[in-house]
């Protein structure tokens, strides 16, 4: 089964309608079963998009000693740039993960990560997040955006621009999502108000790294509420469903937006949503991608940017299983994990060190 499609308009336009309780059923159900989930939100103007990709094309194609002007390692990455072979996907050393690589079938299964190797990726962080009005335990959760000196009289601009789009977005997911799964509509959204929410394109370069089967993103899974993805000029994104084992190439239609489930959904639901696992690795279709892009634009950057937003939960916010979805968890999966209690900005903390970027 592949993700669903779902219509984010018929929601908004009267949430309390039939029409808008089946998109709200089937974006649950997506979720449960494989992790993922389609939505259509006319509002996301794929020309903003567009701008975006173009505007961290140039950003990447920059020198690396002007990139490095913009790490904040002692913030955990938590803002600005992210240089290639720093972030680890934590399966590559992680007991749980391996275990569920070792149940796929040999054919399903993603690229090998033995050796514990860094992605070749670079990333950056763009807070887009509501100041709490107390001061939070987590300094990282409302550092300052980082805006690089070679772009500053159009970075906050643009990127804020395409943020707020997939923010509205994954923020309309959030409450469709809380109605299927019989919660307030509200629930998930409040819970996140003060989230770190992070716009976060991920930059690969196609000429250093254009060989087949290159890993651009080892296998994992992503340790926020949700993730939802524009589309990229590249493709290279494999899913896993979790009702099937099985690889999908991930495709987003034009109009569209891909949403993923994150770690914190996994929690607060008790196992009944599991963070989706997923790769991005050098496919044939990638590399016929450079190709067409070469032909048609020789001039611009060779460079994978991902459109990608990670939305989270309130870091003081208290993480617990919400009892009436772990019993259904257990009744539809049978026995979950002890998933425990801790705030979100601990489990931040936590994650952050399993893939190299906080002590």
């Amino acid at each position: 089964m592949s993700p669903t499609i779902v219509d984010l308009d018929v929601f908004l336009a009267d949430p309390s309608s039939p029409a808008a309780a089946e998109e709200a059923r089937k974006a649950a159900e997506s979720l449960i079963l494989t992790g993922a989930l389609v939505v259509k939100d006319s509002r996301a103007d794929a020309s903003a998009n567009s701008r975006f990709l173009d505007l961290m094309e140039d950003y990447f194609a920059l020198p690396h000693e002007d990139l490095e002007k913009d790490e904040r390692p002692e913030l955990g990455y938590q803002v600005g740039v992210t240089l290639e072979n720093t972030e680890k996907p934590k399966c590559g050393r992680d007991a749980e993960c391996q275990q569920v690589i070792a149940s796929l079938d040999p054919a399903e299964r993603p690229l090998d990560l033995s050796g514990d190797p860094a992605d070749p990726k670079c990333r950056f962080f763009h807070r887009m997040a509501e100041r709490p009005p107390y001061e939070s335990k987590f300094p990282y959760s409302t550092a300052p955006n980082v805006v690089p000196d070679e772009f500053k009289d159009v970075w906050t601009d643009k990127l804020t621009e395409w943020g707020s789009m997939m923010k509205q977005s994954v923020e309309g997911v959030a409450r469709m999502v809380a109605v299927g799964l019989g919660e307030d509509e509200n629930k998930f959204v409040e819970a996140g108000r003060y989230g770190a929410h992070l716009l976060a394109p991920t930059a690969t370069d196609l000429v250093k790294y254009g060989e087949l089967n290159t890993i651009y993103a080892g296998f994992h899974t992503d340790l926020n509420f949700l993730t939802i993805h524009g589309q990229s000029r590249y493709p290279g994104l494999h899913i896993w469903a979790r009702n099937s084992g099985k690889r999908i190439a991930a495709k987003v239609p034009p109009g569209c937006l891909l949403v993923q489930a994150g770690k914190q959904l996994e929690w607060l639901t008790g196992g009944l949503i599991k963070a989706g696992f997923h790769e991005v690795v050098c496919t044939e279709a990638t590399l016929a991608a450079v190709e067409r892009r070469k032909d048609q634009l020789p001039d611009r950057p060779s460079i994978r940017i991902s459109s990608t937003f990670f939305w989270h939960l309130t870091p003081d916010f208290h993480l617990a299983p919400l009892p009436e979805l772990r019993k259904e968890a257990e009744a539809r999966f049978g026995a979950q994990k002890d998933y425990g209690e801790m705030s979100v900005g601990d489990q931040v903390r936590q994650e952050l060190g399993l893939i190299a970027l906080m002590s």
